[in-house]
């Protein structure tokens, strides 16, 4: 009765996220007394995941998976908890996570919790505690379904090693019928995804026009990090919509978030919430944002960005 991870890969490598979400495994299963089986879908080595606590990995391997479908996915991840007689279910709350969740917790008839930000306080009731009111609460909610659904937080719980010798042993599923042909992907390549960034460099109307976005990007690639934008900027066409972070673009968790030029609108400020430390630089004194930052620069972002680029690289330069 291991507790079941699903370890989310891109093209064969493993992301952060799953290696989160197994460190949340391990954690959840010490709680339960039992042991931690990680279902992959065609990923390559999964030798990386015994070295956060998984014990046991099922490979699943298949072209038509090749794509991301939340049916199909749904599907294979509850054939695997079926087969493993497992009660509790950990996914991340990525945005495909959180697409197939809803489906996957019909298939098993199971209570779903998204966005958890900490290992269960209590297993009797299940009790888990996760981010609620957009960021601006916790919740402690008890599952009293058989089956438990976890999407857990991204950067909440953190990366811990806990090495475990995991057997690999190969798992054929059923898989359903797709529905969806998918012709084409197009993925932005060579850069740090906001989904997967642990830094995350925005840019707002402060910086006047597209024309000055080269010393955003300039930051970002000194720090290791991606590059996002409010959404009035994605609106007038300064910065694709991809880029675009709150409430109605993507949501963000970074460990750190730098806001440029951002006034800090709800509902810009409502989809970083999650990021552990936020930083603002703006020369409204009375932008929304200072209330909300854990470091605040008043400032010109022409004169301020550039020294600390320069700041920045003098640092690395000394390691």
């Amino acid at each position: 009765m291991s507790v079941l991870v699903y370890t989310e890969s891109d093209k064969g490598t493993f992301k952060k996220i799953a290696l989160e979400v197994a460190s949340y495994a391990k954690t959840v299963a010490d709680q339960l007394g039992t042991t931690v089986t990680a279902v992959t879908i065609n990923a390559d080595d999964t030798s990386v995941l015994g070295n956060y606590g998984v014990d046991k990995v099922l490979q699943v391997t298949n072209n038509a998976l090749d794509t991301f479908n939340a049916k199909a996915y749904a599907s294979v991840i509850a054939q695997a908890a079926e087969n493993e007689s497992a009660k509790v279910v950990i996914v991340s709350s990525s945005a495909d996570s959180k697409y197939l969740a809803p489906i996957l917790s019909i298939n098993l008839n199971a209570g779903y919790v998204p966005n958890v930000v900490a290992a269960p306080s209590n297993t009797e009731p299940f009790t888990v505690k996760r981010n609620t009111f957009t960021n601006k609460a916790f919740a402690n909610t008890a599952i009293e379904t058989e089956v438990k659904l976890i999407g857990l937080s991204k950067n909440a719980f953190g990366l811990k090693e806990n090495s475990a010798s995991a057997t690999a042993e190969t798992f054929s599923p059923s898989i359903p019928e797709l529905g969806i042909t998918v012709e084409s992907v197009d993925k932005v390549t060579g850069k740090v995804t906001i989904a997967d960034a642990e830094i995350v460099v925005s840019g707002g109307r402060g910086l006047k026009g597209p024309e000055n976005w080269g010393m955003i990007e300039e930051l970002a690639d000194v720090l290791g990090a991606a590059t996002a934008c409010s959404k009035p900027v994605s609106d007038l066409g300064w910065r694709p919509h991809s880029e675009h972070v709150g409430q109605t673009g993507k949501p963000v968790a970074a460990n750190l978030y730098i806001a440029v030029g951002i006034s800090g609108a709800i509902q810009h400020l409502a989809g970083i919430n999650a990021s552990k430390v936020k930083v603002v630089i703006n020369t409204d004194p009375e932008a929304p944002f200072f209330k909300a930052a854990d470091y605040g620069i008043v400032g010109d972002a022409f004169e301020v960005v550039p020294q600390l680029i320069e700041k920045l690289k003098e640092f690395k330069a000394q390691q």
